[in-house]
């Protein structure tokens, strides 16, 4: 079983012993503010490798790597106006963007999928300290077996992996609760390929222009949490639900609830206020709490598809998309 650092407790310590492990080839999930990493090298391919077969992971869906600081961004990739503008208006933050590579680059093809491209995000607090004392870029996708729900907390990572990691670094609960949001200029276009943490609204307004939306799935995986089934639980899931049916768990947002509520496996509320990042942040811990209930569906309230909700509801809806 993976051993577990709170890195509260000493910091300094954490980050030793994660740059240990790491410096060995081998996999650690740590604490972001979106969700919790599988981290590792993103420069030697044994790492990475461990990184797909650790989470059960398809080699063609690339993993986002995480840097330090923009200086050490620039080194791995070429940024375009409109990409350093964001990068730097919301890094570090949960905003990932997809850049070209340089051809010097010394991320290796496996983190890439083999794309000419790479997806680089600054993290927050610790998880940039790390990087900067370990002095690579960390590959790290969420830390969760492929398609399931995402981890927020280090519990959630050591009932899922433990026991295929050597460490776990535990920062307690995830503050926004849901992955980055993902964007790509192509031909001064600015595209989002995955909504997330960081509201569309505002990069539309650092940007300058209007982030363009694919109208349907593309067959193309050009970043991660482009597959259409995703962050999937155990039960089957119900979005829009107006009605309960006996023995589902209910997962509510805002003050009103439904009928059959009160004949519901669990009931759940995202926000009873209606505060969206509140739901973002109680978004997957809920779906895994409600997947713990037994109940064969889970039934989601009707959520606004603005600001963090468009981030919330395409997570909903890749869980309730068909499973392979």
């Amino acid at each position: 079983m993976a051993h577990i650092i709170d890195i509260t407790v000493d910091p300094r310590k954490a980050i030793e012993s994660a740059c240990d492990v790491l410096a060995d080839g081998f996999p650690i999930a740590i604490p972001t503010e979106t969700v919790y990493g599988l981290a590792a090298d993103a420069t030697n391919p044994a790492a990475i490798t461990r990184i797909y077969e650790t989470k059960g992971r398809p080699r063609f869906n690339p993993l986002i790597c995480h840097m330090a600081d923009l200086a050490m961004a620039e080194q791995y990739a070429i940024f375009d106006p409109v990409s350093r503008a964001l990068a730097e208006a919301f890094w570090p933050g949960p905003l990932t963007i997809v850049l070209p590579l340089r051809s010097e680059s010394r991320i290796h093809s496996l983190a890439t999928a083999g794309l000419d491209t790479v997806g680089i995000r600054l993290p927050r607090g610790f998880a940039g300290d790390l990087i900067r004392a370990f002095g690579k870029p960390l590959a790290a996708p969420s830390a969760n077996t492929s398609g399931k729900i995402s981890a927020t907390s280090a519990a959630h990572v050591e009932a899922d992996l433990g026991a295929k990691l050597k460490l776990i670094l535990d920062a307690g609960a995830s503050v926004v609760g849901v992955e980055s949001t993902i964007v790509k200029v192509e031909d001064g276009k600015l595209r989002l390929l995955r909504p997330g943490g960081l509201p569309a609204e505002d990069i539309e307004r650092v940007a300058g222009q209007k982030l363009h939306r694919a109208k349907k799935a593309s067959a193309a995986i050009e970043a991660p949490g482009m597959l259409a089934s995703h962050y999937a639980p155990g039960a089957a899931v119900r979005l829009g639900a107006t009605h309960i049916d006996a023995g589902e768990a209910f997962i509510a947002f805002g003050a009103t609830s439904l009928p059959g509520a009160e004949k519901a496996a669990i009931v759940l509320n995202l926000s009873p206020e209606g505060n969206l990042a509140e739901a973002a942040a109680n978004l997957f811990d809920y779906m895994k709490r409600a997947d713990a209930s037994g109940a064969g569906t889970i039934a989601f309230s009707a959520i606004p598809d603005e600001g963090l909700g468009e981030a919330i509801n395409d997570r909903l809806r890749r869980a309730a998309a068909p499973r392979e």
